[in-house]
């Protein structure tokens, strides 16, 4: 049988070397050793856990080690996630992760490395651990406490504000609900949670979007419900991105970095049976999950296609689309409650690589769009540099072009508030969504 403690050390050791997805990981771990509902659940837990709240469990562990550079990494890790364990969850008693921390040390190294962790943990448990809000500094108060690298809470609280930093730092620790779309034109949402009901899976409306659902218990994926197309699993800020482009009836749009496809399908749903979405990815295995998706939702409309977003005008005639959609690829610092590892992974230099990457696919999209269109860009990010700077050089460097002041009147009316100028930045704290940046621009 799989010692989940175990699994778990192994994901953690192969995202801090080869600073792969965690969600794949755990994906593959867990198809691999045919894992339990349970043994999943705590899997997912301890690894998330773990590599959310790297910086605390370090600060914690600083006083109990000596010469931690001599140490091999496995042990670190296996000493992060067992404290994680030992102060944040309350299912399993100290001394049995105590004892399997051992136990998994003597498998994997040695007496001197076994005695080392009982050393180490044990010390932790008799000393107690010193508080990171005793930290003066605010930037690395915020950064052990709240577990971000202080190199991006500095930036964020130069941009945002101490207090909007640390709400946002503190949300990014807490486990995401899954959110899917319910596809209104076939369905109803109280239908759909009655239907999920049946299945044996709890969901309540959102938050945020009228089509949303929110699932509290239970698998979505595994459902009839979900089989037969009347929901996509999509996060509720993603939602808003139809809405702002103002998608009517027989419209041609374009999206151009589509995959998943969440986007597109969207767009797809809101035509109504009528018009056309062109998807484009970079990737052609990308470009296979838009057309399951679009499979799955019996959604016509949309023609996936592999494409480089900013070779476009030699694909597409000028002033072929009513509507764009750019949802750029981007940083995901908006994202960071279901992907932790990216704040770890990333350093500051990435932000400039990748906006000239966000400015050249923008730049690209604006021959293609028909006077009085609007073109919608997006990101999951909540980074300044790659959102209103990267629409800022856009409008400078096209003049034709201006920002749609009228989009908020397309969104719900409580993200109104947080509209201006035609765009709109979401924080993860605001509606417990993803934080998410959204743009409408009206060529002239």
């Amino acid at each position: 049988m799989t010692n989940v403690r175990e699994a778990a050390l192994d994901v953690i050791e192969k995202i801090n070397k080869n600073q792969a997805y965690s969600n794949l990981l755990l994906n593959e771990t867990i198809k691999k050793h045919k894992l339990s509902r349970k043994d999943t659940g705590l899997l997912t837990e301890i690894v998330y856990g773990t590599i959310q709240r790297k910086n605390t469990l370090d600060f914690y562990l600083d006083d109990f080690l000596t010469n931690r550079k001599r140490i091999q990494t496995w042990v670190i890790s296996l000493l992060q996630l067992s404290l994680y364990q030992m102060v944040y969850l309350d299912r399993v008693p100290d001394r049995a992760i105590i004892h399997e921390a051992v136990e998994i040390a003597k498998k994997r190294g040695h007496k001197g490395i076994s005695g080392m962790v009982n050393g180490v943990l044990r010390n932790t448990q008799r000393k107690g651990l010193k508080n990171p809000e005793d930290i003066e500094d605010v930037a690395e108060r915020i950064s052990i406490a709240k577990s971000h690298p202080l190199w991006l809470v500095q930036r964020w609280i130069d941009q945002l504000g101490v207090e909007a930093t640390e709400a946002m730092c503190e949300e990014n620790l807490l486990s995401p609900y899954v959110t899917a779309r319910v596809n209104i034109v076939r369905t109803s949402v109280a239908q759909v949670i009655e239907d999920l009901k049946k299945e044996g899976v709890e969901a309540v409306e959102g938050s945020l979007s009228v089509d949303a659902i929110k699932v509290i218990q239970g698998k979505v994926l595994d459902t009839e419900v979900y089989k037969r197309g009347d929901l996509t699993i999509q996060d509720e800020s993603s939602m808003l991105v139809a809405r702002a482009l103002g998608i009517e009836p027989g419209q041609k749009v374009l999206d151009a970095c589509a995959a998943p496809g969440g986007k597109s399908t969207h767009i797809a749903e809101r035509l109504n049976g009528s018009g056309h979405v062109n998807s484009l990815d970079l990737h052609p295995h990308k470009v296979k999950l838009i057309k399951k998706q679009a499979q799955r939702l019996n959604l016509r409309a949309i023609e996936a296609e592999t494409l480089d977003s900013r070779n476009v005008a030699d694909r597409f005639k000028a002033k072929s689309f009513d509507r764009i959609l750019v949802d750029a690829p981007c940083t995901g610092f908006g994202v960071l409650r279901r992907k932790p590892d990216i704040k770890w992974s990333k350093k500051e230099d990435d932000i400039e690589r990748i906006t000239s990457v966000q400015k050249g696919i923008l730049a690209s999209q604006a021959s293609l769009l028909k006077p009085g269109g609007k073109l919608v860009y997006s990101t999951c990010t909540i980074e300044g540099a790659e959102n209103q700077e990267v629409v800022k050089q856009f409008l400078e460097e096209h003049p034709d072009f201006s920002l749609d002041e009228s989009f908020s009147n397309r969104l719900p009316e409580k993200v109104r508030t947080y509209c201006e100028d035609g765009q709109l930045q979401l924080l993860p704290q605001y509606f417990g969504t993803d934080g998410f940046y959204i743009a409408c621009l009206v060529k002239k």
